[in-house]
Parts: structure tokens; C-alpha cells; sequence
């Protein structure tokens, strides 16, 4: 096995996926490092999936600079690699005359930052836009260039097609070691693989700060904060189009109604700093605190069409502000504290990353052969939605396999299981992620059973060692004897 490299990247989230899709367009060795058994399963995995317009972070940030440049690429990106995208616009809503001079505050910055379309709207225009919110608003700060993703399936489009460019990945390694030896860094991981880089970028999340004190940069500590957000059921899906956000404070953007591209509303996060990066509780306080919020944007959202909560840490860093640039070990570069927004960021921090490189002594020489392009699964939930039948039965003529339901809930049928399967996702979770399948009503009632028994015939990994996430959490227990 080939061990050596020009560049390794800690971190398989849509940061660390960004960045090695970036560098595949150039003729480079380049592999990622992940400790998680699949991509996007770090701080990525419960990401709201909001593209957000580019005027929310303090100014003379890197996250405003950013957030605003990254946010301009997603329309391409989106074309490219076929990941779910929609620019559904936001709307700030003010509910006092103090935060009404908040709202012209926050128009002003994106004024300054040359949002395009951004307007200060009066409580009936607010109203038309959004039927369903209290009508007790004074007015709201409406921006049409925000968007919202499908975060995973970014997260995988980018990693499939970095590695179809000839990224390689190592999955399930945790590093533990890092060092120099000659011109190069080293990298051991908790599997004995050890790679050689002659530059390393640390894009390692929560970890961030770990991964840089194994390289010798102990300049930054990451401290969690702690988000739950909650699902509700598809059928009150249609309550809000554009994300809805409160006038925020200082720590976060506030308790967000968020529309999904898969359908249902999501509400949330909370902002809570904790001391431990192991802490994926949801708690009674967290769902008050978010329902009412929610609530007071959006009266008809109710906590009984919860179908499932979840928490995801972001990795806040000393200082509030993203951490991206060179250190004192040469050749080592972060790209740490990557918070919100950060999935909005990621092309451009890409981007960034790339130019630091160069500024490091990396040659660049584009490849003849990058293909920007992935080609993405075919879904029937869209056709069945838009009674699109013509091109439904096409697809099963091509392939029987789209007229076997395997999750009803999400209309998610055999076909799309068994590619999600052949791209490499061999966990529940990684199924979830991938093919959506699992994320309906009924949580994996229906489906948990058929999914495990493609994966085991896809793969020939004995059932009971097929997990939800990884080693130690394994779907079924079976022990030799036991019956």
C-alpha cells in the first residue's frame, strides 16, 4: 500500500469532504483521514442544512467573509455533483420596536456585503410571504439568496467525487500520532497505518484542537456547544417555506424554524456550552426552550408531531472565529473551530485552504482528466410526489429493483439501498444518511429489518455485525450457543 502523499486531511465532514474535492483537480496524492466509519458521521451528521445568505457573522470575520463568498457557489456545486439545493430565502421576524432596530442593523451589513435582494419588510408584506407566522411581527429582514441542503448528501457528493479523482480514504482510523520525519509529517492511526504528507490540514471538528496538539500547536481549544433540534412529522411540512429565524444574540442565531429539502420542518438548535464531546442528549428543558421559541414565530408547530430529536456539538473555538490559516509547525494547517456557518463556508474555506498551500510551497498543476461531475442516484419520492409515473415506470423497466419499497414512509425503495450499499455505506446510519431511508414516521419500524438483509447480500457481512454507526453499536446480538 502506498503511504506516501502530498497532502493528508484529518476529518471526513463537508469541510474536510470540500477540501479534498478541491485539491482532486490538481495532480496531487491526497488522502483522507476519518476515525468514524463514515463520512459526515462527525459534527456534520446533525447539521440543520441551512446555506445561509452571507450577512449573520460579526463583520471583519472570516466567517462573514466566508459565509457570504461560499454561499454564491452552492448553485454550481449543486449542478455538479447533484446534491439537493433550494435558495427557499429567509426572513428574520421582529417582535418589538428594539428589534426592529436590530433588523435595520443586520440590513445595513448586508448592504455592505452586497447580499443581493435583501429587504426590510413591513408586518403585511411579512404575512403574504409567510401566512403561517404570528401575526403579532412587526416586520422582518427578508433575504432570497439563503438556501437550504441536504447536509449528508453534500457531504457524500463531494467525498464520491473527490475520490472518483483519485482521493483515497481511510475510514475507521483514528490518528494518534503525528510527527515529523524529514521533509515530511507523519501521521499512525489506532489501525498501525502510518502515512507520510508533506502537508497536513487538520479539519478534524470537535477534535480539532486534539489533532492540533499531537502536531505541537496547542494556540486554541475547542468548547462544544451543544444543539438539539427536532423533526416533526412530513404531513405539517407545508407550515413555512423560507427559514425563519428570531433576531439573534450573541452566542447563536437563535431557535430557527427550518424547512428541509426532504419535506418536514425541522425546529432548533438550541446553543448550550458543555464540557464533554461525548454528550448527544436531548433534554426537556432543550425541547421547551426550542417549542417555545418555535411556537412564538410559528403558533400552529406543536411538539406532538415530534417523529425524532437529535443533538449535534459544534465546535466552537476560543476566540468565536473560524481558524484557518498556517501554524508553527510548517506544513500543518487548520482549518479548526468551524462552526455556523460552516456548511455554508465549506467550498470557499476549500478554497482558502488551497491558497494557503500555495503560500506553504504546494505546486499546483491541474489535472487533464477532473471530472466535476457525479452523476446522482435516481429517487421515486419526487416522481410518486409530482405523479411523474411515465418516468417511474421507465425507471423499473431499466430496473426492477425501483418497484420494491423497502422504507415506506419516504417512498425509498431496493434500488436506492443497494447504491447507497455500492458507494460504501455499510452502516445503518450510512444508509440513513445516503438514501434518506429510516427518516420517516416510523423511525426504521418498517424498514430496519429489510435494510439489514441487503446490506448482509450486498456485502456478505454477517448480520449481527452490522451496526448503526460503527463497532459497538450493533443492531443485533447473537452469541454462538445462545439458542
Amino acid at each position: 500500500m502506498n503511504n506516501k502523499f502530498d497532502i493528508l486531511i484529518i476529518g471526513a465532514g463537508v469541510v474536510g469532504a470540500s477540501i479534498a474535492r478541491e485539491l482532486s483537480r490538481y495532480q496531487l496524492d491526497i488522502a483522507v483521514i476519518e476515525k468514524e466509519e463514515d463520512v459526515s458521521f462527525g459534527t456534520s451528521k446533525a447539521n440543520s442544512g441551512i446555506i445561509h445568505a452571507g450577512f449573520h457573522s460579526q463583520p471583519g470575520t472570516l466567517k462573514l467573509k466566508l459565509e457570504s463568498a461560499g454561499n454564491r457557489m452552492f448553485d454550481q456545486l449543486s449542478r455538479e455533483l447533484g446534491f439537493p439545493f433550494e435558495r427557499r430565502g429567509e426572513l428574520m421576524v421582529a417582535f418589538s420596536d428594539d428589534e426592529l432596530q436590530i433588523l435595520h442593523k443586520y440590513y445595513q451589513r448586508a448592504v455592505q456585503n452586497n447580499i443581493s435582494g435583501a429587504e426590510l419588510l413591513g408586518r403585511e408584506r411579512t404575512l403574504e410571504l409567510e401566512p403561517n407566522l404570528n401575526p403579532d411581527i412587526l416586520g422582518s429582514l427578508h433575504a432570497p439568496t439563503a438556501g437550504i441542503v441536504g447536509p449528508y448528501e453534500y457531504c457524500f457528493a463531494l467525498m464520491e467525487n473527490a475520490a472518483s479523482n483519485g482521493v483515497k480514504i481511510f475510514l475507521d482510523n483514528k490518528v494518534m500520532k503525528i510527527f515529523r520525519k524529514g521533509a515530511s509529517l507523519e501521521i499512525v492511526t489506532d489501525k498501525g497505518i502510518s502515512l507520510s504528507g508533506k502537508f497536513i490540514v487538520n479539519s478534524a471538528g470537535i477534535y480539532s484542537d486534539e489533532i492540533a496538539k499531537l502536531a505541537g500547536v496547542g494556540d486554541f481549544k475547542i468548547l462544544p456547544r451543544k444543539g438539539e433540534e427536532y423533526l416533526l412529522d412530513r404531513r405539517v411540512g407545508g407550515l413555512v417555506r423560507r427559514v425563519i429565524f428570531p433576531v439573534p444574540s450573541e452566542k447563536s442565531k437563535g431557535l430557527l424554524v427550518i424547512p428541509t429539502v426532504d419535506g418536514p420542518v425541522m425546529v432548533g438548535p438550541t446553543a448550550e456550552d458543555i464540557d464533554s464531546r461525548t454528550d448527544f442528549s436531548t433534554t426537556r428543558s432543550g425541547l421547551d426552550a426550542v417549542f417555545k421559541n418555535a411556537q412564538k414565530m410559528v403558533p400552529a408547530i406543536r411538539a406532538t408531531d415530534i417523529i425524532t430529536s437529535f443533538v449535534g456539538l459544534r465546535p466552537a473555538a476560543t476566540g468565536g472565529d473560524f481558524i484557518i490559516g498556517k501554524t508553527s509547525v510548517k506544513g500543518f494547517i487548520n482549518a479548526a473551530g468551524i462552526q455556523s456557518p460552516g456548511l455554508t463556508a465549506s467550498p470557499a474555506i476549500a478554497e482558502m485552504i488551497r491558497d494557503i498551500l500555495v503560500d506553504e510551497g504546494l505546486q499546483l498543476k491541474k489535472k487533464d482528466d477532473f471530472c466535476p461531475e457525479r452523476t446522482a442516484v435516481s429517487k421515486i419520492r419526487p416522481l410518486v410526489e409530482n405523479r411523474d409515473y411515465k418516468t417511474l415506470e421507465t425507471l423499473i423497466s431499466k430496473d426492477k429493483n425501483y418497484s420494491k419499497l423497502v422504507c415506506r414512509c419516504e417512498n425509498i425503495t431496493e434500488a436506492e439501498i443497494i447504491a447507497a450499499v455500492r458507494s460504501g455505506h455499510t452502516t445503518l446510519d450510512g444508509i440513513k444518511f445516503s438514501a434518506r431511508a429510516c427518516t420517516g414516521r416510523c423511525q426504521g419500524g418498517f424498514c430496519t429489518s429489510r435494510i439489514l438483509d441487503i446490506i448482509h447480500r450486498e456485502t456478505g457481512i454477517p448480520i449481527e455485525k452490522i451496526s448503526k454507526k460503527g463497532k459497538g453499536s450493533e443492531i443485533l446480538f447473537y452469541k454462538k450457543g445462545a439458542f
